[in-house]
């Protein structure tokens, strides 16, 4: 095949393309848009078992989140995502998994009541963020620091509405708080505002309490 046939090819391939994408929006807006309980979205490393502090304190979160009236939607895979997952799950509440395909495929948690599967990132981050009514963002690696990022963004940008963004684990954060504020803030990267945008929790109780605390002042 010469050239202009491959370039042919893959305009062809991105008219396809097109119709999945649109596909994955519908599936999440058709199954999220239905449930009647706000949502808060947590975040935090696939790599941790059972035995790290930070699926401890998931699992915590996640059912505490559950009993003040909250959902919980993770990335729907191990670790902390199934952590959250789990609390919420075992506690009787909704219980959401964003999954998504990858080369060596996440295999995803069994505790989700609402499950989606997702091959486009940029789809599945619209999703975690379109139905939130809070962020908490637990000891992750570079997925983690995206998705905290992507959200500190939308925020700073009022793409979305200022929710809480809470970073639980105040030893894991206080370095990125840190240097937010010592060096961007510093610099004039960010507004004083801006600096304020993440705040750091030590345990569930504290951050449960910050996300129902805004919904206070919301529905006030």
């Amino acid at each position: 095949m010469n050239e202009k046939g491959i370039i042919d090819q893959l305009h062809h391939e991105d008219a396809w393309r097109l119709f999945r994408i649109l596909a994955e929006f519908v599936d999440g807006f058709e199954v999220l848009s239905k449930i009647d309980v706000p949502l808060v979205s947590v975040f935090g490393s696939a790599r941790f078992g059972e035995d790290h502090p930070a699926y401890q304190m998931a699992y915590e979160l996640g059912r505490k989140l559950v009993e003040a009236g909250f959902g919980v939607v993770t990335g729907g895979g191990p670790g902390v995502m199934e952590a959250a997952n789990r609390g919420a799950f075992e506690a009787g509440g909704v219980s959401v998994g964003l999954n998504i395909q990858l080369p060596h495929e996440q295999k995803p948690n069994p505790y989700q009541t609402h499950a989606l599967a997702f091959r486009y990132f940029f789809v599945r981050k619209v999703m975690f963020v379109r139905y939130a009514h809070g962020f908490v963002i637990l000891p992750g690696g570079f997925g983690t620091l995206d998705e905290l990022t992507e959200v500190l963004v939308l925020i700073q940008t009022e793409k979305v509405h200022r929710f809480p963004l809470v970073a639980l684990g105040r030893d894991y954060w206080r370095g990125l708080k840190g240097w937010i504020e010592g060096v961007l803030l510093k610099e004039g990267a960010i507004d004083p505002a801006d600096a304020e945008l993440l705040e750091l929790a030590d345990d569930p109780d504290e951050a449960v309490a910050r996300i129902r605390a805004y919904g206070a002042r919301a529905g006030s």
